[in-house]
């Protein structure tokens, strides 16, 4: 059975609209207010013109961190009204991620609220998870600039299983260029936008596409925006594509661009992202203590690759483990994106029984050091 507390708390975050800056500010406050209310120490982090949250519970020689962002893709207005439907809470941003963050924030609370030794615990949030644009987003800068763990564990939607791999993620431009003629005789021209579209399918039909792994059948490709043209009449002479690919985990990205620019050398391909696959081994200790608790909640819960990738990326990229944990649900970035109600209290017992669990230990290796 969901807590009330749960279910209301990630409404009220699902209720601002944190895919423009302005709803962004008022998150930061409201997440930042209701930690302090109930005594949880809480500091602010500015990354340029971005505000980040750190706050901090117990005491101990292991430091365990969770991940949690508030910002959100863009959605229709009736999205961020919540609504509870048939065991659902649906709205934008509730499986993805502020069912988790809710959970994340109320389990920070009842381990600040019950003490904590043995173990430091630290809840991170962000305003920038879903940030496409160039340059570092806030977890990457703060990494970068020492933030350490012992483990890492991020709530993105993970249906309760736990997610101990993730796709690296190609984000390319390809500038495509044509040759411009009059709109009644396209054969004098090179039409950039159908020439834009041919090489997307040469790029869904290249080697790396029809590889696998352990625990994903193969890479992945989409075409999220495409722009060219400026007239009817006129066969464009230029064309934007912009690509977004998802790598498998063994897979070389430098392979995978050397093997996009071979096929035309006239086209400019832009990177945008290059964020690298992330993967924990099944045999870490933190991870079979997180499986562990997590099948205690959910007995089905098992070890998954996740198609997405996540801030998970930047603490592996410096040997600090990271994996993804998240309650149950669908629909994220989507229209009917919803979490399962039921799936918010085992999900927030779980990371509670995991901090605990890590903490007795961490306890232990104090008294017998």
């Amino acid at each position: 059975m969901c807590s009330v507390n749960e279910a209301h708390l990630a409404e009220q975050l699902i209720a601002i609209d944190t895919s423009v800056p302005s709803g962004l500010e008022r998150a930061i406050d409201f997440v930042a207010g209701w930690l302090d209310a109930r005594e949880v120490p809480v500091s602010e982090v500015h990354v340029g013109d971005r505000r980040c949250l750190l706050a901090r519970v117990g005491e101990g020689p292991v430091r365990l961190l969770f991940n949690g962002h508030l910002d959100v893709v863009p959605g229709n207005p009736e999205q961020f009204v919540p609504l509870r439907r048939e065991g659902r809470l649906y709205g934008r941003g509730a499986y993805d991620m502020k069912g988790a963050l809710a959970a994340m924030m109320m389990a920070t609370a009842e381990l600040s609220a019950g003490g904590l030794w043995g173990a430091v615990l630290e809840l991170m949030v962000v305003p920038d998870e879903e940030r496409a644009a160039p340059g570092a987003n806030c977890s990457e800068v703060l990494v970068r600039d020492g933030l350490r763990a012992d483990f890492v564990l991020c709530g993105e939607p993970t249906d309760l299983d736990v997610g101990i791999q993730a796709k690296g993620v190609l984000l390319l431009c390809l500038h495509v260029p044509g040759t411009a003629a009059h709109g009644s005789t396209p054969w004098e021209g090179t039409n950039a936008v159908l020439r834009a579209v041919h090489l997307y399918h040469q790029i869904a039909n290249l080697p790396f596409m029809t590889e696998a792994s352990e625990m994903f059948a193969s890479p992945s490709i989409n075409v999220g925006r495409i722009v060219g043209g400026d007239a009817l009449n006129r066969v464009p002479d230029s064309c934007r594509i912009w690509v977004d690919i998802r790598c498998l985990p063994d897979q070389d990205r430098t392979q995978l661009l050397t093997q996009i620019r071979g096929l035309d050398p006239a086209v400019d391909v832009e990177v945008l992202l290059d964020k690298p696959a992330a993967r924990v081994p099944k045999d870490h200790p933190m991870v079979e203590t997180l499986v562990s608790v997590a099948r205690a909640a959910h007995p089905g819960a098992r070890t998954v690759g996740r198609d997405g990738s996540s801030d998970a990326s930047p603490f592996l990229e410096v040997g600090v483990a990271a994996v993804e944990y998240g309650p149950a649900g669908a629909g994220h970035h989507g229209p009917d994106e919803y979490v399962e109600l039921a799936s918010l209290g085992p999900y927030r017992a779980a990371l509670v029984a995991f901090v605990r669990d890590v903490a007795a230990g961490g306890a232990r290796s104090l008294v017998s050091g």
